[in-house]
């Protein structure tokens, strides 16, 4: 499979997230400053590949109501930018083009749209396609066959090159997808944190599902990319498109 693009589909930007949201989920929210923000969107990804287009999360449908921005709230979106398949449509691409859809998890924001793509496996961890009453022959329920890859114990190989890595805790079906391409590591999250301060700092968010998980995926997360070149791509702050657009290498 050759990779000819990798993209973000931009739905929301211009908002922030408070440092307790962001960091206090093993300490408590009420440990940190809420008067700390860090900036706040959200965006999705794809992969134009020479098989066709693969999608990693679907954003919300276009009948979504974002809050509205709110001083002192924990977390803000921001403005809108384009609904989701809207958005994909401005990049270029029709909803037949896309052949499978990996899914991070079941949150909305990840998984909304799934069923716009008449021609897609969608991949799905099993706790979260069947906390969402999935079925139907185009659901794949992944069962991490192809494992243990690099320091992760547990994978499902997509194709050449692209995983999708049980990664549990933010839900008990989370995942990440990791494609290695041109000597890097690319990491598609989800929401393992909700920004790039709290990647560095080592702090959990104050959603998750299973908190022991969540600390073992963190320190998974963190010791891959110490090991391993990664460009970080997060959902929920502009790093995540400002990473790829610099194919910037994390660090920690």
């Amino acid at each position: 499979m050759e990779i000819k693009a990798i993209k973000a589909i931009r739905m929301f930007d211009g908002g922030f997230m408070n440092q307790g949201f962001a960091f206090g989920g093993e300490e408590g929210k009420d440990k940190f400053d809420e008067q700390i923000i860090y900036r706040s969107s959200l965006q999705n990804f794809l992969l134009e590949t020479d098989e066709g287009i693969i999608l990693i999360d679907t954003g919300f449908k276009s009948d979504f109501k974002a809050p509205a921005k709110k001083l002192g709230a924990p977390l803000y979106m921001g403005e809108l930018v384009n609904h989701y398949m809207d958005a994909l449509a401005a990049l270029g691409y029709q909803p037949d083009q896309v052949t499978k859809i990996l899914i991070t998890h079941k949150h909305p924001d990840h998984s909304d749209c799934i069923g716009c793509f008449p021609n897609a496996k969608v991949y799905f961890a099993p706790e979260d396609a069947d906390a969402m009453k999935l079925n139907g022959e185009n659901i794949v329920r992944v069962t991490y066959k192809d494992g243990p890859y690099k320091n992760f114990p547990a994978v499902e190989k997509i194709a050449e090159g692209l995983y999708l890595v049980e990664a549990k805790g933010h839900t008990l079906g989370n995942s990440i997808v990791i494609l290695e391409h041109e000597d890097l590591y690319y990491m598609f999250h989800g929401d393992v944190t909700y920004c790039d301060a709290a990647l560095k700092a080592n702090k959990l968010s104050i959603v998750f599902e299973d908190a022991k998980a969540a600390r073992e995926t963190l320190d998974r997360v963190r010791e891959f990319i110490k090991d391993n070149p990664t460009v970080y791509l997060s959902t929920h702050c502009p790093e995540g498109y400002e990473n790829l657009e610099m194919k910037r290498v994390m660090k920690l």
